[in-house]
């Protein structure tokens, strides 16, 4: 069996609004390795988010968010699952709230109500999948997988975005450059 061509992953591309006819962040970063990426909507929702969102977020107790639940797929095989939380007083009566692609994607669509990324907060670690994990991924519940847990601030240290997503280690490689000053 033949191991996947790597792809090198920056996050910056998945935070910046999109130009007219330019394609999404993850078939644009997929076709650099000569694969296809796509996505599928699951779910689209007004729920009180798991206690790591809600604070990073700084929601109150039982405060809502708009969650927007996604399956990447590389080559039609689902390889990612990333849950995007928006405060619903960002959220309510937009795209973000409806359960359709949002045209540029939701960076486009944040921009555009005055949202633009000024800091993020990234953390990753490696857990077992979960068995929904598993059943999704279609991989054996407790394969390991890397999740990568997403806050995005604007101006001010405000956050906007909290992203959960929860991948298949296989051919990834994350890259990240900082400035210090």
């Amino acid at each position: 069996m033949s191991r996947p061509p790597e792809w090198v992953g920056s996050s910056a591309s998945y935070l910046s609004p999109r130009g007219d006819g330019q394609a999404d962040a993850w078939s644009e970063e997929l076709a650099v390795t000569g694969r296809s990426g796509s996505q599928r909507l699951r779910e689209v929702a007004e729920v009180v988010p798991p206690a790591q969102v809600a604070e990073a977020l700084r929601l109150r107790g039982g405060e809502a968010a708009v969650v927007r639940r996604r399956v990447m797929l590389v080559e039609d095989r689902p390889v990612e699952l990333t849950d995007s939380y928006y405060p619903a007083s960002v959220a309510a009566g937009t795209g973000l709230a409806e359960a359709r692609k949002i045209r540029g994607g939701a960076p486009t669509l944040l921009a555009g109500l005055g949202y633009v990324p000024d800091e993020v907060y990234e953390d990753i670690s490696v857990r077992p999948a979960t068995g929904e994990e598993g059943e999704i991924l279609e991989v054996a519940a407790g394969t390991l997988v890397v999740v990568l847990f997403r806050v995005v601030f604007a101006a001010g240290h405000v956050p906007f975005e909290a992203s959960v997503m929860t991948m298949l280690p296989e051919g990834r490689h994350f890259r990240y450059h900082f400035r210090t000053s």
